[in-house]
């Protein structure tokens, strides 16, 4: 009989149809991006961990330079796609698929680099932060300091008030979309630009909790229909060149219960609060945005480049 946190884990995406990692083999930018990041921190003769490795692919990249990969996999059909897909590819050997629990499974060895790509927009519904946390607690207790470099190293989030468009061909649906970043979103206003409200450094004991009070200046008039989140994973820092390997996620757009009639300098209260690997519903519920008198203490809002 499944626990509570596996009938948890089923619905929030822990057990991914096989078809949506063939999916993700086939995105160009999630590919390139993780075997820069991979093949930059991974040096030659590493012990490497994946924790959540589908079909292996992470794995595989790391196993080009690294002594051994172990790949840790929840879901069994997973883990024979893994074992199928490395078996074609050179250095697949290299890579041990483990049929285990994230959240419970520790290498036999220290390892030197953990690669976890269990991340969804916002850190909603994976379970990213929890299973990380869950391994520093776990790896420090077994095998003492220091900590593996984590990959990704960071992920910086931010919010973007909207006017979205929800006739489809007529018919009125205020629906959660996701959006491709290097294309025009039909029938999107942007009121001003994204404020960053959380930046996770996965080196740092990181909080599951997200809570965010912030104020943006409205630069169009329009109604305010939707919250756009946006989420910019760091996977990995180049020290030397200071310069980064980002991977953007899909923009996901949230609508917005109530709306907000809104015109040039107007300022924007904007408040939210969820869990780290909880509901996409349970962030639509909590935000909150109100045109507040503009004689208010202004906050300020963090703006980063998320091309």
């Amino acid at each position: 009989m499944l626990t509570e946190r596996e009938i948890e884990s089923c619905y929030l995406g822990q057990f991914i149809p096989v078809h949506y990692h063939h999916n993700m083999l086939m995105d160009q930018n999630r590919m390139h991006g993780f075997k820069m990041a991979i093949n930059y921190a991974v040096r030659p003769g590493a012990k490497v961990l994946e924790l959540g490795g589908g079909t292996g692919v992470l794995s595989w990249f790391a196993a080009a330079k690294a002594d051994k990969v172990y790949c840790v996999e929840f879901n069994p059909d997973m883990v024979k796609e893994a074992r199928k897909m490395l078996s074609m590819n050179p250095n697949g050997h290299k890579v041990e698929v483990v049929h285990a629990d994230a959240f419970e499974y520790l290498p036999p060895e220290p390892v030197d680099v953990v690669i976890c790509e269990m991340i969804h927009v916002a850190m909603l519904r994976e379970k990213q932060v929890e299973v990380m946390e869950s391994f520093k607690r776990r790896y420090l207790a077994r095998f003492g300091g220091p900590l593996p470099l984590f990959l990704p190293e960071a992920v910086i989030m931010a919010v973007q008030p909207l006017q979205q468009e929800y006739d489809f061909e007529g018919f009125y649906a205020p629906i959660v979309q996701f959006q491709e970043t290097t294309a025009v979103a039909p029938g999107t206003i942007e009121f001003a630009a994204p404020a960053v409200y959380s930046v996770l450094d996965f080196s740092q004991p990181t909080d599951t909790q997200i809570a965010w009070e912030g104020q943006f200046l409205i630069e169009k008039a329009g109604t305010l229909n939707a919250m756009r989140f946006i989420t910019k994973n760091i996977l990995a820092v180049i020290n030397e060149e200071s310069s980064t390997i980002d991977w953007l996620n899909q923009y996901m757009t949230l609508p917005l219960a109530d709306p907000v009639a809104v015109r040039p300098g107007d300022l924007l209260q904007v408040r939210f609060q969820y869990r780290a690997g909880g509901s996409i519903p349970s962030l639509q519920a909590a935000i909150r945005a109100d045109v507040v008198p503009a004689a208010m203490p202004q906050t300020a809002p963090r703006n980063v480049e998320f091309a």
